[in-house]
This record gives C-alpha cells, sequence and structure tokens, in this order.
C-alpha cells in the first residue's frame, strides 16, 4: 500500500466506529501509521482517551476522541455535527455486536439495539457521510459484514439477519457511490480472535488476527466489492457455496455456531 497514495486519495481525516477494541482498534492503529488524523468513536471515554494519547505520540497525527452510544437515536447526527468542519475522507463503521440464543428466548431490548447500531446506524452514516462524499467527488467506506450474513444461522438469528443487512448495503452503495468517486467496501470475516469472542464464550480454533484482517481490508478497499479475509474466510464461504439447497447452509452454519458458543453471550463493541 503506497501511504501517500491512500492519503491523497482519501483525506487527511478517517473516522473509525468501535476503536477502542478488536478490529476496530486495529483499523485505528493502522490508519494512524498512514497518517490519518482520526476521529475515534466509542461509549467507554477512559479508553478512548487512553489510545488518543497513544496514537497521538506515536503516530504524530491528531484524534479525536468522541464517546457516543450510536445504538441512540440522535448518535449518527450528534457525530455528523462534531465532525462536519473536519476534511473527512474515509468511514471504517467497525461498532457492532452481537447475541446468541433462539430469538424467542432472548432478551427483545438488547435485540432491537442490535438492530438499532448493526442496521440503522450504519445506513444513516452512510446516507450523511455518502452525501459528504460525493459532494467532495471522493471518499472510501468500509463496512463489516460477517460470513453469516451469506445465510442465516440457527441460534444466532437476528444477528445473522443483520449483517445479511450490512452486505446487501455495501453491495449496493459500492455502485451507487463509484460514478461519484467514493469507494465502498465490504469486509465479510469468519471467526476473528478478539475481545468479541472472549467475552461472548466463543472458542475459535483458526481464528483470524485482528490485524490481518485490518490491513488486508485498507489493501482491498477501491479494488473490491466484497472482501473475505483469510484462508479461513474463503474456505468456509467456498465449502458452503457448492450446497445447493439454502436451508442446508442454514442448517451447517447453525451446527457451526453452536459448536463455538460455550453459553449465551452478548458484548458490545463501540
Amino acid at each position: 500500500m503506497n501511504k501517500s497514495n491512500f492519503l491523497k486519495k482519501y483525506g487527511s481525516w478517517a473516522i473509525v466506529t468501535g476503536a477502542t477494541d478488536g478490529l476496530g482498534k486495529q483499523f485505528a492503529e493502522q490508519l494512524a501509521e498512514i497518517g490519518f488524523n482520526l476521529v475515534i468513536v466509542a461509549r467507554r471515554k477512559n479508553l478512548l482517551d487512553g489510545l488518543s494519547k497513544r496514537l497521538n505520540e506515536t503516530y504524530k497525527v491528531e484524534c479525536l476522541a468522541i464517546d457516543l452510544d450510536l445504538s441512540a437515536n440522535d448518535a449518527v447526527g450528534l457525530l455528523y455535527e462534531k465532525t462536519n468542519h473536519l476534511d473527512i475522507g474515509l468511514i471504517v463503521a467497525a461498532a457492532g455486536f452481537g447475541t446468541s440464543a433462539n430469538l424467542i428466548e432472548a432478551d427483545i431490548k438488547l435485540e432491537k439495539q442490535l438492530i438499532d447500531l448493526n442496521c440503522r446506524c450504519l445506513m444513516e452514516m452512510s446516507h450523511v457521510y455518502g452525501k459528504k462524499f460525493t459532494a467532495q467527488k471522493r471518499g472510501g467506506m468500509i463496512l463489516i459484514s460477517s460470513l453469516l450474513g451469506f445465510h442465516g444461522a440457527f441460534g444466532t438469528a437476528n444477528y445473522a439477519a443483520s449483517k445479511a443487512y450490512v452486505q446487501a448495503l455495501g453491495e449496493a452503495l459500492y455502485f451507487e457511490l463509484k460514478k461519484h468517486k467514493v469507494d465502498v467496501l465490504t469486509v465479510a470475516p469468519g471467526p476473528i480472535n478478539t475481545g468479541f469472542a472472549a467475552t461472548a464464550g466463543m472458542q475459535f480454533s483458526m481464528a483470524l488476527k485482528p490485524e490481518n484482517v485490518a490491513r488486508e481490508s485498507l489493501a482491498s478497499l477501491g479494488k473490491k466489492i466484497t472482501l473475505l479475509p483469510g484462508f479461513l474466510s474463503k474456505f468456509l464461504y467456498l465449502s458452503l457455496y457448492p450446497l445447493v439447497f439454502r436451508n442446508l447452509k442454514v442448517m451447517v452454519m447453525g451446527m457451526v455456531m453452536k459448536t463455538m458458543i460455550k453459553k449465551t453471550w452478548l458484548n458490545l463493541k463501540k
């Protein structure tokens, strides 16, 4: 990746949501290394402030930390108000959370919050910043989907459905915004070795490393519609592809998830 060309193409500022943990944190780290000034967004102010200070001292970039619950109705509007004066040219929407339980047994408040964060917030950010990027004739968006976004998975139905929304949204936005010189990449990883999995009580024997997923994603922006990062993601996707009947895919992915889930899990990656 040519760092100077990357900055020239997307501008001097990037927004990373879910920046204090896992994949979001790796994106923030690697973008700062490239030379982007950063807006980092998460709920935990103490972690945000610590990350902001470290990125500033290590990479000599400006860093604006915004503690915000992105699942709130007015969150995207507040974020835009705080960033509209900046030369924002790149968004990495890494905030999200998952639940696992049969839907009729789940906490409906959490499931509604999941939709608010994983879907509604992402749509609003794509709308607001997509208009900004279109007006300036440059920009980029990285949306985080999942292998589960290609088919349902019993035991985590609402989460899989939310990632199907992300996948469909990203694929369409790629074509809608391409003519305005705005790049959109949807990243659909398999299991990633992050705090997300640990808190969830999940065990991944071949999990992807978040730093590798972030690096491959940045290298693929502007070159692909969807990225299946790493060998494991490609293997799981291609191994299911030959199954003609969609219901078989749902059953297989449900059984795969069941072997990895030790308990009902919830983790807010914001």
